[in-house]
């Protein structure tokens, strides 16, 4: 098996499903997958709709808000450390900001997004269960050569970002027994809802929501079998931090 050895180049948490997250600088993988991440959702009240989780592909809108823990003056780059009882802040489309227990959020985000919903939390919802999405800088320059523009990491929504010797778009062929280190964290492509990431239409929408590129979409399609990056499971749970040491080992069938 050969490895390819690098860094940990970003870290990515999403706490609310199909909102705009936070960049950190250390975040904790275990078997959650990375920790509070997608805990939270929006859940569509339409009578023909209610209980569906409200994700992009149904409102592009959801994009113009943002969710942090703590508070978004912060920064990116904020630690990845947060307690059992820490609740995401909501920034709104006008700079608002909103505590997800803080009255009135539910009718701001309704009359921004143009329907009735609900809120709810669910510690280490997934939209693949608990797992971590990997991508590769190799991979995001190459597709930026092919396209003849930079494409902004953001459209895929990772959680961890990694340069490494790695051939470009060597992960879209990835098997069960594949494995990347990101600092004390191990994961592992198992095979079990793990694998080459099949992308949605997400990743042709900017990260916040304005305008399309189907173009890339078509692309990543017709070129790349609509793969980008890597679903994993943590193996063995550790800290990643930023600059971390990082190897990417393809297994073999």
């Amino acid at each position: 098996m050969t490895s390819y050895f690098g860094t940990v180049h970003r870290i990515l948490r999403w706490p609310v499903k199909s909102l705009r997250g936070e960049e950190l600088r250390e975040a904790c993988l275990d078997d959650r997958g990375l920790a509070g991440d997608r805990a939270y959702a929006l859940v569509d009240e339409r009578e023909d709709h209610a209980g569906r989780v409200l994700t992009v592909r149904r409102r592009a809108e959801m994009l113009h808000w943002r969710a942090t823990y703590g508070s978004p003056e912060s920064g990116s780059h904020g630690s990845g450390s947060r307690g059992d009882d820490d609740a995401p802040t909501l920034t709104g489309p006008d700079g608002a900001t909103w505590r997800w227990d803080a009255p009135g959020l539910v009718d701001a985000l309704a009359e921004s997004l143009g329907r009735p919903l609900s809120l709810r939390a669910a510690e280490g919802q997934q939209d693949r269960g608990p797992t971590v999405l990997v991508t590769f800088e190799a991979s995001l320059a190459a597709l930026g050569d092919e396209l003849g523009r930079p494409v902004d990491l953001l459209r895929f929504r990772p959680n961890l970002h990694l340069a490494t010797g790695m051939p470009a778009f060597a992960e879209e062929g990835w098997t069960p027994g594949s494995t990347v280190t990101a600092g004390e964290a191990e994961l592992t492509v198992t095979g079990d809802r793990a694998g080459p990431c099949i992308r949605c239409v997400v990743p042709s929408w900017d990260p916040e929501g304005r305008e399309r590129w189907p173009e890339l979409q078509k692309w990543l399609i017709d070129k790349h079998e609509n793969k980008f990056g890597v679903i994993m499971r943590v193996t063995r749970p550790g800290t990643a931090r930023l600059g971390d040491r990082a190897t990417a080992a393809p297994g073999h069938l």
